[in-house]
């Protein structure tokens, strides 16, 4: 028992990073409770004491990085599952009713607080005791009241929600992101989780996200006597909640109306994966009390997903856009949930093998989490012989992929940056705004340069003509001329820039930055070993073998030739100084002379440090047009701001570089 109960905790807590944290789950919301269930029955079997950090002890996931987190004043609890109807008939007759149902919206919870009546603040859940501040991207949310809509607010008013992408608007999101070569989000849910994370509110605000509520967190100055009574004052104070939530005051009353919940399903503009079943008299919460994880007052009945039974003809290979290779299921077309399905992930080798899965097979298929479809288990007593085995090296090389795995990883690999579509995504890197910002190489035109074998590593991209572009559907002679004046525009480009452009492996822009700090040239770049690279704060064993990895390849130091002949910045800026050392800049809005890029390459360049938000620590603002937030939020807090003249003087004339901060009352630098 111990061993089982041991296996189940890793396997629900990587379960549960890839929910919560990664946004890229595995396996349905069903199987991911049955298994907690399963998990707390044999907890509670053993003779051992439970683990306060079991995933049976937790509240929720962990707060996502890059957001300042914040202590919730009340924790922000989950719900126990119900998954059929002895259950609820058991919970109704146990506690009494009469009860609310309201649907369990798919979505991201959020914990947002008004003093006096004024928005100040919203959380994420987090890990139920601490979330993540997401307060400008919930702003964003035009059905959010900025002000409760009463003349008497109470003094403090923490209300609870649920943020969720619209049906309509994510299929149109997708459509766009197809469109444009990106990776499509697998269902709504993933979609707003992505959109939370984004750290500009500006692209939040294209987002199709909309918010309801359903609950509070801690009060001061106003109670309510029922959940009624909650409800309908969460709607008078300017709140969106449920279109439906019907009172039930029976076992089969409250039944009959999850049936009916269940039916209209589709009927709503967001995903529902349950119905809410909450006893209306708030009076008796404090005495019906609740575990560390879910209060006893209220609960969930999950839906069982719809499944359908079909053939498995074929499994292809996905390449994604780092490398990863998925394979995938393509079926003999079936209706399921209201939608043809055709294609069904099937994760990765180790998944196909654990569950025998071959092709040939009749399979038993489900929406996981109603969107993405998924083979849930194979009929084996259908088999007839004829099925084949699949074999993830086969199924490969028959494509001409060389695929390779590393040992303590599930997923295999695409071992060819030179292969189409890889050269594509390292190409798209390679020119995207963080690395070499190459002005005209979107990703269709880097499609159209890889598809005619003009580029076959970025190098090649500083050989390219214009008569060579013109040559091409889709480029005139204003395009081709835009396109090659970024690429020699591109030489320029600082050297932690390039660093980050090259693609590898585990090095975004913080450590390319890093890197190009302690390695000012190329040279010493290349020649660094494991031990020294592993001994830098923030690059440690991992990214530091995939460094040293990627230069002994012999086509990358033949790729760093070509770019040092090409004339391409491969050491750091000679001009270096510290006249800005200790000074901290955030940097907003848009300006005519720089990107934001490169005013921050011009600040780090002069040794001081470059922040995406504005605090008490921020030093200097530097404004351009439109700067929106940042700017007010400094404005509040005394913070000496820039605008583009302002800053360029700043930069630009050594007399002028501040070794103090200047005055709070001076706000604005001409």
């Amino acid at each position: 028992m111990k061993t089982e109960i041991k296996k189940l905790r890793t396997e629900l807590e990587r379960h549960n990073r890839l929910y919560h944290i990664e946004n890229t789950p595995e396996i349905t919301d069903r199987e991911f409770d049955l298994m907690l269930r399963k998990l707390g029955e044999l907890e509670k079997q053993s003779s051992e004491p439970i683990d306060p950090n079991s995933p049976t002890q937790r509240i929720g996931g962990e707060p996502i990085d890059g957001f300042k987190t914040v202590p919730h004043a009340a924790p922000m609890m989950s719900l126990g599952n119900k998954f059929n109807e002895e259950e609820v008939f058991a919970y109704a007759e146990k506690h009494g009713g009469p009860f609310i149902l309201e649907p369990k919206i798919d979505g991201i919870s959020i914990s947002v607080r008004y003093e006096n009546g004024n928005f100040t603040q919203a959380l994420t859940r987090g890990d139920g005791e601490r979330g993540d501040d997401v307060s400008a991207n919930i702003k964003t949310i035009s059905s959010l009241p900025l002000r409760l809509q009463t003349a008497n607010p109470p003094r403090l008013f923490e209300v609870r929600g649920e943020v969720y992408m619209t049906r309509n608007g994510f299929t149109a999101l997708n459509k766009k992101r197809q469109e444009a070569g990106q990776e499509q989000f697998a269902n709504p849910r993933n979609a707003c989780a992505g959109s939370m994370k984004k750290l500009d509110p500006r692209e939040v605000a294209k987002r199709p996200l909309d918010i309801i509520f359903y609950a509070t967190g801690k009060l001061d100055g106003i109670e309510f006597a029922t959940h009624r009574e909650l409800l309908n004052t969460l709607n008078a104070f300017g709140f969106k909640t449920a279109t439906t939530s019907p009172t039930c005051t029976t076992s089969s009353d409250l039944w009959k109306n999850i049936e009916k919940l269940d039916k209209m399903r589709d009927e709503f503009d967001y995903e529902i994966d349950g119905a809410v079943i909450k006893i209306d008299d708030r009076t008796r919460y404090t005495e019906l009390g609740g575990t560390a994880k879910f209060p006893h007052w209220a609960t969930a009945y999950k839906y069982p997903p719809e499944q359908a039974e079909t053939r498995l003809k074929d499994i292809t290979i996905q390449i994604g856009r780092t490398g990863v290779l998925t394979p995938v299921a393509e079926l003999e077309p079936v209706q399921l949930a209201g939608t043809t399905v055709k294609r069904a992930t099937l994760h990765n080798d180790d998944e196909i093998q654990r569950k025998d899965i071959r092709i040939g097979d009749r399979v038993l298929v489900e929406k996981a989490g109603e969107i993405i479809p998924a083979i849930v288990r194979v009929i084996t007593k259908k088999r007839t012989g004829s099925e084949q085995p699949f074999n993830m090296q086969t199924a490969c090389e028959a494509i001409g992929i060389n695929p390779i795995k590393n040992e303590g990883e599930v997923a295999w690999r695409i071992d060819d940056l030179h292969h189409p579509a890889m050269l594509k995504r390292w190409i798209t890197h390679f020119a995207s705004r963080n690395g070499m910002e190459i002005d005209g190489l979107g990703e269709s035109n880097v499609e159209r340069l890889v598809d005619a074998e003009l580029v076959k590593s970025p190098a090649d991209l500083y050989t390219l003509e214009k008569t060579q572009l013109l040559a091409l559907e889709g480029f005139k002679e204003k395009k081709a001329a835009k396109l090659i004046a970024g690429i020699e525009q591109s030489k320029t480009r600082s050297f932690d820039r390039i660093i980050y452009a090259l693609g590898i492996r585990h090095v975004g822009s913080g450590s390319a930055r890093i890197l190009a700090a302690q390695f000012p040239t190329i040279g010493t770049l290349t020649s660094a070993d494991i031990q020294t690279l592993e001994k830098i704060r923030d690059i440690g064993p991992i990214v530091g073998n995939s460094i040293v990895e990627f230069f002994q390849a012999s086509e990358n130091k033949t790729l760093i030739e070509q770019l040092q002949a090409a004339g391409i910045n491969l050491q750091q800026a000679a001009n270096g100084s510290d006249e800005l050392a200790g000074q901290t800049f955030v940097i907003t809005g848009t300006m005519k002379t720089l990107s934001r890029n490169e005013a921050g390459e011009r600040i780090r360049e002069r040794g001081g440090a470059v922040s995406s938000s504005v605090s008490k620590k921020t030093d200097y603002v530097v404004a351009g047009e439109k700067a929106g937030s940042k700017r007010t939020k400094a404005e509040a807090l005394g913070i000496t701001i820039l605008n583009e003249t302002a800053f360029l003087k700043l930069i630009q004339t050594d007399s002028t570089h501040p070794k103090q901060k200047e005055p709070a009352n001076q706000t604005e630098l001409f």
